[in-house]
């Protein structure tokens, strides 16, 4: 019981840390580098949709169980820490008032650029051959 209520608190910790990023990236005093590596992250992250399906087996949760939240703490941890308890204040104001995250338009658009892209690369190199 105590691994499910670790995992339970984990992944609330994660999701108020994904919002949290959505208001460091509008911080004036986030580095351009956090802001970055932030703006792809809670792009993502916020996105309707994923890079690997769910339904694919094994690998459609490699990027949820992973992939999001490694580049969430590295995230996290290139962002000053004044910023950072300011903008978990906020985030926590988010959830509290919205009761959800955010949605982001702009994860759907690089998300549909990342998969884009790789059918011109496999229809390249199916053409070449």
């Amino acid at each position: 019981m105590k691994i499910f209520e670790h995992l339970r608190g984990w992944a609330k910790t994660l999701k108020r840390d994904g919002v949290t990023l959505w208001f460091a990236c509008k911080h004036p005093e986030t580095p351009w580098y956090a802001k970055a590596l932030g703006v792809f992250v809670v792009a993502y992250a916020l996105s309707p949709i994923d890079l690997i399906p769910d339904f694919i087996p094994v690998l459609g949760y490699v990027d949820d169980v992973l992939l999001l939240p490694g580049l969430i703490w590295l995230a996290i941890r290139l962002t000053p820490a004044s910023v950072l308890a300011e903008c978990r204040l906020k985030s926590d104001e988010w959830i509290a008032r919205e009761g959800s995250k955010p949605r982001s338009l702009w994860g759907v658009g690089l998300i549909f650029v990342v998969w884009a892209m790789l059918a011109w690369l496999l229809w390249s190199c199916w053409q070449s051959k």
